[in-house]
């Protein structure tokens, strides 16, 4: 069985190796002479996100501590980006996958899934954990769990992480050791690896965590009450949770910002006038909080550098965010943000909407 466990290793690692970084775009603002902005774009990985990296993370972990077998089957709790992921490293190495998702994922995110030969499990979103675990033990299976994994998976210390890859392509830009870093949080896992590596490393750079509506994330760093739990859960896909997770490290984290709805959807649309490109929904949450933070800086005639994330391509939201009949049947106006994403544009300040 090792000789097994060392071969997938190495298909894991080979595959690695044949896929070069992700980019850092610069992106310029003309109002705002002195404050540069980078964006991370995960979008590049072969599965289209930033979860391409926990997903080989997660298979790494489980391999080496003997949790996954030849036969094994792979089983997860995702929203999608995750199971998407999953379900390339599953196919790589000949396992089954089983994807619990909740019922109102998207058709994008389920023939991507399904694409990969992996299966998907329909549920409510608040039975997923219970699900996954069940079917992991009816099975004989193994639970990915990446809500509880993910901060510990990643090797926080260096290794390529997408913190370590940040800071190596920022040497040479003007402000090489950002002011921030800013992203969003769903497992918690991103945000603990530059948390942490931002500590070892001792740069003075600061993390900001964007937190949707509906999570709660934002209300726990804030109280520091665990137990902290939401009806409702995030219609930003693939970030904001209706409970606090244990790979969420709020210790790590300088500030958080919440943002609505609407002005995360309003960002992408923005983006995509700055980008030519669409986004997915956690860019712009990632993005309206960048902006909120260098609206600030430029309030204080800083010299810095903001660096934040594009987390997956937007064309898996062509039937939501990016359709104005879903926005408007769903109660978003999100013309109010539009109008306050422009003027910032035109005078580098976030006033308000």
């Amino acid at each position: 069985m090792k000789d097994w466990t060392c071969h997938a290793i190495s298909r894991i690692e080979a595959d690695f190796r044949r896929s070069s970084d992700t980019h850092l775009l610069k992106i310029r603002l003309p109002a705002i002479k002195n404050i540069y902005l980078y964006l991370k774009d995960e979008s590049t990985h072969p599965t289209g996100s930033l979860k391409h990296r926990l997903a080989r993370s997660l298979f790494l972990y489980g391999l080496c501590n003997g949790q996954i077998q030849k036969k094994t089957t792979i089983i997860e709790s995702s929203s999608g980006s995750t199971a998407i992921s999953e379900a390339y490293f599953a196919k790589l190495l000949n396992l089954p996958f089983i994807a619990v998702v909740p019922k109102d994922t998207s058709q994008e995110k389920i023939d991507e899934i399904t694409f990969y030969n992996g299966q998907c499990h329909f549920v409510e979103a608040r039975e997923i954990y219970s699900e996954a675990a069940r079917l992991a033990t009816e099975l004989g299976g193994h639970y990915m769990d990446q809500f509880t994994f993910a901060e510990r998976a990643t090797d926080w210390r260096g290794n390529n992480n997408i913190a370590e890859s940040i800071f190596s392509q920022m040497s040479l830009e003007p402000f090489p050791a950002p002011s921030w870093i800013v992203v969003s949080a769903g497992t918690g896992g991103t945000s603990a690896t530059i948390g942490r590596y931002i500590r070892y490393r001792c740069y003075r750079t600061k993390l900001c965590v964007a937190d949707p509506e509906h999570s709660v994330f934002f209300d726990y760093y804030e109280t520091g009450d665990r137990t902290l739990t939401s009806n409702r859960r995030s219609n930003i896909e693939g970030i904001g949770r209706p409970r606090v997770e244990p790979s969420f490290i709020s210790s790590v984290v300088d500030r958080m910002i919440k943002v609505p709805d609407e002005a995360s959807y309003a960002t992408i649309h923005f983006l995509k006038k700055l980008l030519n490109r669409r986004c997915g929904g956690s860019t712009g949450t990632n993005l309206y909080a960048a902006f909120q933070i260098m609206s600030e800086l430029n309030s204080q005639n800083q010299e810095a550098s903001v660096v934040s994330m594009i987390c997956d391509v937007g064309e898996r939201y062509l039937d939501t965010y990016y359709n104005d009949r879903w926005l408007e049947d769903n109660g978003f106006d999100i013309a109010p943000y539009r109008k306050q994403l422009e003027k910032f544009y035109e005078n580098g300040v976030m006033g308000a909407v």
